[in-house]
């Protein structure tokens, strides 16, 4: 392997990795009810996103950029996501992927985490 395809390689594999970190770091800074309903997002789309490092990284920095932007707004968290949580995920993720399936009790647990998100 060159030193061309090397470098390559460990950009693959360490550029999604400290993009993921400065994701995270933002999450965190969230106020708390954001913070909770991104989190609930994150879980949800885990179970259905395909694996694929840097279109699945950008997919979460565009989902903190709306929870930012929504916070600085005072938008409230059900402004965002709408009274179907999973219908406003799954349309979320359909910019990013070809979706894939859902199961009906990560559906049933981002419902409930959202709600106690919202209030």
């Amino acid at each position: 392997m060159s030193d061309a395809e090397k470098s390559g390689f460990v950009a693959r594999m360490i550029g999604p990795k400290k993009r993921w970190r400065a994701y995270r770091a933002r999450v965190a800074e969230l106020p708390g009810n954001y913070r909770t309903a991104v989190e609930a997002v994150e879980r949800y789309l885990m179970h259905f996103v395909p694996i694929d490092g840097d279109s699945n990284v950008l997919m979460f920095e565009d989902l903190a950029d709306l929870f930012e932007q929504a916070a600085a707004d005072g938008t409230p968290v059900r402004g965002i996501v709408g009274d179907d949580p999973a219908e406003f995920v799954d349309t979320f993720a359909r910019n990013y992927s070809e979706g894939g399936y859902v199961p009906a009790r990560a559906r049933k647990q981002l419902t409930a985490d959202i709600e106690r998100a919202a209030g």
